[in-house]
């Protein structure tokens, strides 16, 4: 009889055991999703932050220099006695820049996007495609030095009147850092295409290169535009790169050979310390910093609407 009473006291104790860890999870269920929504909301927390900053920023140096001065002029001298602030130096050397690297990085990320989906075999994509990858991991401060002491040698070998900093060097090294991104994202395009539409038009008598130009990269097209655009954007916004090997010439000019300066170089170049917080020069940098900003924000943009409008589901 004791025995059994002691059973009943026993199972009772679990039953409320039971019923006390029930209780606490149902509470932390209900938390969990406040809990959630604040983590999620950092980030967009910290977006609205930096466009304020940069907006409110800019708006002190736009009451000195007028916005048109700013996007239409050809001239920039912040350190001279009568200072003049145009974008346009900075623009034209951000977008030679990118093209130069795209360039680069255009054809070979294509080009390898297409081995490794198309003709690698699996073995040898499981080894080529991390050894790619790695290039993405090098740091770009490496990538800056590299652009500096080995790359501007070897072209002053081909172009003996080419300056020590030039736009063209570091706009190489920029296409090799963006190849591994369009390689990558291009060949996971492709990757994701069924074989039954290769099978098919291999079976009408199309050749491996045909069926590669002509069904793959069509039915990947919207993948593979997304890479280059996202490629464009990685390279507007780089920093170190530029800021050590194409020098900080500010002149309208549209020559690769000789030194340019590209938005994100001037920052870094600001933000070192020659300009007084609160001076106009100060300012001009949160207003080439909120271009540079838009910029990227409508590349960005552009690759998830490109990514959308041409999508295909199989």
């Amino acid at each position: 009889m004791a025995a059994n009473n002691k059973n009943r006291m026993s199972v009772s104790k679990m039953i409320e055991q039971q019923k006390q860890k029930r209780k606490f999870f149902n509470q932390l269920e209900r938390f969990i999703p406040t809990l959630l929504l604040i983590i999620a909301s950092i980030s967009v927390l910290t977006t609205v932050g930096i466009i304020y900053t940069l907006f409110a920023e800019s708006v002190a140096f736009f009451r000195n220099v007028p916005i048109l001065d700013f996007l239409t002029g050809t001239v920039l001298k912040p350190l001279s006695q009568n200072p003049e602030f145009g974008l346009l130096p900075l623009l034209n050397g951000t977008i030679i820049s990118t093209v130069i690297a795209m360039l680069v990085a255009g054809p070979i990320g294509m080009m390898s996007a297409i081995y490794l989906s198309e003709y690698a075999p699996d073995h040898v994509r499981r080894v080529l495609k991390p050894l790619l990858e790695i290039l993405a991991g090098v740091p770009t401060i490496v990538y800056g030095f590299f652009a500096f002491t080995f790359v501007t040698p070897l072209l002053r070998m081909i172009f003996p009147s080419i300056e020590a900093t030039n736009i063209l060097s570091p706009g190489i090294i920029m296409g090799v850092m963006i190849i591994p991104m369009i390689a990558s994202l291009s060949e996971d395009a492709m990757s994701s295409v069924p074989n039954s539409m290769r099978e098919g038009a291999l079976a009408l008598g199309s050749t491996k290169l045909e069926t590669t130009f002509k069904v793959v990269i069509p039915a990947a097209l919207s993948g593979i535009i997304a890479s280059f655009v996202l490629g464009i954007s990685r390279a507007i916004g780089e920093t170190m790169i530029v800021a050590i090997a194409s020098g900080s010439s500010k002149n309208f000019s549209f020559d690769i050979t000789g030194s340019m300066q590209t938005m994100t170089a001037y920052i870094v170049e600001v933000a070192g310390g020659e300009a007084a917080a609160g001076t106009t020069i100060y300012y001009s940098l949160y207003a080439v910093a909120l271009t540079l900003f838009v910029f990227t924000l409508m590349m960005n943009l552009l690759a998830k609407y490109i990514s959308r409008k041409f999508r295909e589901e199989y």
